[in-house]
């Protein structure tokens, strides 16, 4: 049951008619309180909803989870996309008042990496390439703190394609405007984190109806954004505070922009060539001459 694709919130509703006068205090507190749930122990939540621990533990249980980690860790993936920017300041205010918050955030950023090389699914990752590098358009989508991700592919990939639009927008029209001529035989790259951007799960589902190609970067199959792509690269996020920790998704971009570059070593190195020549005509990089 662990796996259900029906939200935990949605799995513990239902679950209250048939659950213990104890269990009911249980659920009562996740559900009030579900932001702070998420991050306290098992034995606190029974202190705080008047019950044992081990009421706790079968709670858990009783929702199909081995035990009290497996529901604490998926109650805190649900709440990614659920947490407002205050309930994330509060949480790192809790994880601020015993740890030390600089070497949580490194650790936990490296543990992403660690995890994304070992569980990326290399065929989607090279499936994604050769659908990019047969594309007639390249349009890449990312919003709001996609924005920057969005942006840095976008940068590479006009050094590398002729056909490359990136589109970034605060406006759901201005957006479906730039993505109107998209077309079968085109790409479409969406790329979106918790908390999910409408604009970019719309025009995703846009541009599948138009027989484009959708390729999503995003943390898992089971989101909206997913739901429209063809192919899905998939790299955890996690919430440090109210900011979004995108370095797995920023890392696996690298690889999708230096796996491409590979494959057109020779048309890059001719256009980076011409390039160097234009931003040494224009004085664009500092090369260490400046007396």
């Amino acid at each position: 049951m662990e796996g259900s694709k029906t939200s935990l919130i949605t799995r513990i509703e239902q679950a209250i008619p048939k659950m213990s006068k104890g269990q009911k205090a249980i659920a009562a507190f996740v559900l009030g309180r579900y932001e702070h749930a998420a991050y306290i122990t098992a034995a606190r939540i029974g202190e705080e909803a008047g019950v044992s621990e081990s009421t706790v533990v079968r709670f858990a249980m009783e929702l199909g989870f081995e035990g009290y980690p497996h529901f604490q860790k998926a109650l805190q993936e649900e709440l990614k996309g659920r947490l407002t920017s205050v309930q994330r300041m509060k949480v790192t205010a809790r994880m601020g008042e015993k740890d030390d918050i600089l070497g949580s955030v490194l650790l936990s950023d490296m543990e992403k990496l660690k995890r994304t090389y070992e569980r990326i699914d290399r065929q989607s990752f090279n499936q994604a390439v050769d659908l990019i590098l047969a594309a007639g358009k390249i349009y890449i989508l990312g919003v709001r703190s996609a924005a920057p991700l969005a942006s840095f592919l976008g940068f590479y990939f006009n050094l590398i394609f002729d056909n490359v639009r990136l589109v970034h927008t605060t406006s759901v029209s201005e957006m479906f405007e730039q993505i109107l001529s998209v077309q079968s035989g085109d790409v479409v790259i969406g790329i979106s984190f918790p908390r999910y951007s409408k604009r970019t799960i719309k025009a995703m589902a846009y541009a599948r109806t138009t027989g484009a190609t959708v390729i999503a970067i995003t943390d898992k199959a089971e989101n909206p954004i997913a739901a429209s792509a063809d192919v899905c690269l998939l790299a955890p996020s996690d919430m440090a505070s109210f900011v979004d920790s995108l370095v797995a998704p920023l890392s696996v971009i690298n690889a999708l922009i230096a796996t491409i570059g590979y494959r057109r070593q020779e048309i890059v190195a001719a256009k980076l060539d011409k390039l160097e020549h234009v931003w040494d005509e224009y004085d664009v990089y500092d090369k260490g001459d400046v007396t």
